[in-house]
Parts: C-alpha cells; structure tokens; sequence
C-alpha cells in the first residue's frame, strides 16, 4: 500500500491498482477525489465530509463506492452512487483490501455540544484511521493516524492514545487549525522532545507519500 496526504484528515491509499480517499473535507485539496475508486468517510463534520465535493466525483464517475455511517449516507440520500452504511463490528473488501469497522462516537468536545456517529477504518489490518476519536484499534497496527490538533484534541491524551494503541509509527492527520509554530510544538510533544509514546511519529506535507505494509 502506498498514502499519501492529501490535507487535514485526508489521505489516499493506492493498493493493486485500486485508490481509496478516507475522509476528503472542506480543508482538502479540492482534486482529493480524482481517480478515487472508493470513498470512506468517518463522520459527518465539514472538515471531514464536503458533500458537495462528493457528488460532483459521482457525477464524473457513476462507479464510485462509498462506505460511512447513517447519517453520512443520508445526507447522500439520491447521490446515484452506490452508498453502504456500516458501523462498529462491520467488516468488507474493497478490490481484495480487507476494511474493518471500529468505534461509534466522536470524540466529546463539550458535554453542552451533543456528540455525533465517528466511525474509524482499519485497513489491511496495518493502517487505522480513527476519524474525530481516540478509539483503539482492534490490535496493535504498523500506523496508525493520529488526530493531533482540535477543539477536543489535548496532547497528553494522545500520548497515551498512542501509547496504549501500540503502533509502530503514528502519522499525524487533523493539524489544518495549527500554525507552522503550533506544529512544531505538537510533533517536538509527540515525537522524540516529548515523554515518548513507543512509536515513530511523522508529519507528512501535503502530497507526500509513504509506502505501508498490506
């Protein structure tokens, strides 16, 4: 597998020929979903999910797959596209890449701020992207994505997101509302200036890529 990202909580993975887009949003480069075959998307937040953007890939390409929870798939009620709700526990295949599905909610932001459906992807059993929550994947990953800066977000709970997840490496996804000073200070915490995690930590600039086992 190869990923490359494509912006705030985007990525595309490109495996056998097939490409998936997990979570093309409003601060997404608005090409994301050029020659995607597939779609996941975790949750229903603009940074996320930019319907618009959505249906203007299916009207260029009927064939597209997207995979999300309800509430996502009825915002895309009459989209044409072949649109399947899943939740924690599902499990399916996208051109011979085995998808799991994990968690129910997103992170809480405040308890006055009703929370919404967050549902994260594992795939290949090597790659997890855990959407807008700190939920743990199923067993330790080779990478894992790591939401690094939001209105929820507090670093000491990503070390011990990361800690406790047990990755090999944690790429950090979710950082379009920090500074170039706030990134630095984020990677320094999480990476080798921090308390440690027991994971290489990176930041990928937009359109970088890095091959991952799967």
């Amino acid at each position: 597998m190869r990923l490359t990202k494509l912006g705030h909580a985007c990525v595309r993975i490109e495996r056998g020929g097939s490409t998936v887009v997990i979570d093309p949003g409003m601060f997404t480069e608005a090409d994301a979903l050029r020659g995607a075959d597939a779609v996941l998307i975790t949750h229903e937040h603009a940074d996320h999910f930019a319907e618009d953007r959505l249906r203007a890939a299916v009207a260029d390409n009927p064939g597209l797959r997207i995979w999300s929870n309800r509430a996502v798939a009825g915002a895309l009620e009459g989209i044409g596209a072949k649109v399947s709700v899943v939740g924690e526990g599902d499990a399916f295949e996208i051109d011979g890449l085995d998808v799991s599905v994990h968690g129910e909610w997103h992170a809480v932001i405040h308890p006055d701020i009703p929370r919404v459906g967050n549902i994260g992807f594992l795939l290949g059993g090597t790659l997890f992207h855990p959407g807008d929550a700190l939920t743990l994947p199923p067993h330790p990953v080779e990478t894992l994505l790591l939401p690094i800066a939001g209105p929820w977000a507090k670093v000491s709970e990503l070390i011990d997101y990361v800690r406790e997840a047990g990755p090999s490496r944690a790429l950090a996804i979710h950082e379009a509302v920090l500074s170039d000073v706030g990134r630095m200070v984020h990677g320094r915490l999480l990476g080798e200036g921090g308390p440690g995690t027991g994971a290489e930590f990176s930041q990928l600039a937009v359109g970088e890529g890095v091959d991952l086992a799967g």
